[in-house]
């Protein structure tokens, strides 16, 4: 447990210097249109708060405006996920307005929360709190369901030849086939509703100095360990420093969150997520250290180490 988590590996979110200028001039646009719509502050120049992985979020006085990924579903089923995100408001920024169709893309806008510092204390507390009030919500009617984790199946399937490249694939072969995409998630397991994609990088603190939680394209009904899954998966391999996972776990269990005992071992519940999500990760990292034409890092490379325990541990499932 002796490797020091950088901040990129908590998807903190961090200016970036936008790379899609005509996207970046039309989000300005609808966000100038609706500034006037949330209490003023003095003004400020558009800026790009992300932008990766096909995803623009431009900052335009009170307001966001997001771009979201092209290749995304975002009919009926994100329309429901927005419904839901409204009825837990203490916990969700939703949209303030339907989606948008900006030059075929679709786009929301939100109101402006201040990101993570990643300079700063890391709210863990926080956001093990929020998640709790999250998981113990009433699901609405007609949720709909998170799926199963599938960015796991996708980013090992992006994955090139190597030695690296074959460790991460013989511990996604020991993962239970419904996560590898074949069958269904065995039934059984509590559904809740849960954010789906949680780091510390989807938490903003809002004009009134609550903490909530962003991103809503994953939102629905599932096992609420998966929430749990990327700093559980970070501690396991070693990159995310046992008290900093401590924190989080221990104000989780603190609040109530139902997707851990309050006692006995919680890898019970997290030990498949947490194990998904250490592939998941080392498979990013690989593939952006081959992009990028340079080795592994040293947290990198423990991503990797990880699935090597996991592959030799075998089938635990």
């Amino acid at each position: 447990m002796g490797v020091t988590v950088p901040c990129r590996w908590l998807t903190v979110r961090v200016h970036t210097e936008t790379v899609q200028p005509g996207l970046f001039a039309r989000l300005v646009e609808v966000g100038r249109d609706q500034a006037a719509r949330v209490p003023s502050v003095p003004s400020v120049e558009p800026e790009t708060l992300y932008d990766r992985h096909g995803v623009l979020v431009v900052r335009v006085g009170d307001v966001v405006v997001k771009a979201h990924q092209a290749d995304r579903e975002h009919g009926a089923p994100f329309l429901e996920r927005i419904r839901v995100a409204a009825t837990v408001p203490d916990v969700l920024v939703s949209p303030l307005d339907p989606p948008l169709d900006v030059d075929g893309r679709t786009v929301t806008v939100y109101p402006y929360g201040q990101p993570v510092d990643p300079q700063k204390d890391l709210p863990w507390e926080e956001g093990a709190r929020l998640l709790a009030a999250l998981h113990a919500a009433v699901v609405p009617v007609n949720a709909p369901s998170w799926g199963r984790p599938a960015r796991v199946a996708r980013r090992v399937s992006e994955l090139g030849h190597g030695p690296a490249e074959d460790v991460v694939r013989r511990a996604f072969a020991t993962l239970p086939g419904w996560i590898r995409g074949d069958g269904e998630e065995p039934p059984g397991t509590a559904k809740r509703l849960i954010h789906g994609d949680w780091h510390l990088g989807q938490m903003v603190r809002a004009q009134d100095g609550r903490w909530l939680l962003i991103d809503i394209e994953d939102l629905g009904t599932g096992d609420p360990a998966w929430d749990l899954a990327r700093p559980a998966a970070l501690y396991s391999a070693g990159v995310l420093d046992p008290d900093e996972w401590g924190r989080f776990l221990g104000a989780y269990q603190e609040a109530g969150g139902p997707a851990v005992p309050v006692e006995g071992d919680p890898w019970t519940a997290l030990d498949v997520p947490a194990r998904s999500l250490a592939i998941q990760i080392a498979a990013t990292c690989v593939i952006s250290a081959e992009r990028e034409k340079r080795p592994l890092d040293g947290a990198e490379q423990a991503m990797v180490d990880a699935c090597g325990r996991i592959s030799a541990a075998g089938d635990t499932a």
